[in-house]
């Protein structure tokens, strides 16, 4: 998938996947103070709201938009159906 985006798209996924791994990695056990300042938190939230825009922004511009995330136990308002499940039912004879 990497291969079919831009540049631009591949240094998006990149940096958002770099900075949500910093996340977790400097992320405490509750109740322990955490090692990043207020500020710091802040500019990170800000570049990820910034990359999440400018994907948004480039996705809509695709044709791509409406691509969100979703755990595999959450309810999807699609359901696939599978062709070999479709049966065509017989008309009713109208004589």
């Amino acid at each position: 998938m990497m291969s079919e985006l831009s540049k631009e798209q591949q240094i998006l996924v990149a940096m958002r996947k770099t900075l949500g791994a910093i996340v977790k990695d400097v992320t405490p056990p509750p109740g322990m103070k955490h090692p990043l300042s207020e500020n710091t938190i802040g500019d990170v939230r800000a570049c990820l709201s910034l990359i999440a825009a400018r994907e948004k922004e480039l996705a809509d511009s695709e044709g791509r938009g409406g691509d969100r995330p979703y755990y595999v136990d959450q309810p999807q308002s699609a359901q696939v159906v599978p062709i070999a499940g479709i049966r065509r039912t017989e008309k009713p004879s109208g004589n």
